[in-house]
C-alpha cells in the first residue's frame, strides 16, 4: 500500500482517485502519522444478504408482515408466495 502526504494527496487528487478506481488502497499522512486509508468501495453484489439469510431464521410472522406490506401498496415491486 503506498503512501502520500495530504499534501501529495491534495495536489494530485484526480491520480489519487484513479489509482484507487483501479483497485489501490493509499494511506495519506500528515506529519508523519497515518490520518487516513483512501481505498475502493466494497461493490454489493448480494452475496452477503445470502450469507445472512442462511444464517438468521426469519421470525414467524415474517410472512404476513411481507404481504401487508404489499397489500398496503408499500412494497412496490415486491412478491412474495404465501406459504
Amino acid at each position: 500500500m503506498r503512501s502520500l502526504t495530504a499534501t501529495q494527496a491534495s495536489r494530485q487528487f484526480a491520480a489519487l482517485l484513479d489509482a484507487v478506481q483501479q483497485g489501490e488502497s493509499v494511506v495519506v499522512t500528515r506529519a508523519g502519522h497515518r490520518i487516513a486509508v483512501v481505498g475502493p468501495v466494497n461493490a454489493p453484489n448480494g452475496a452477503a444478504l445470502a450469507v445472512l439469510l442462511q444464517r438468521v431464521l426469519p421470525d414467524a410472522g415474517f410472512g404476513e408482515e411481507l404481504l401487508l406490506v404489499r397489500s398496503e401498496g408499500r412494497g412496490a415491486g415486491v412478491s412474495c408466495a404465501a406459504g
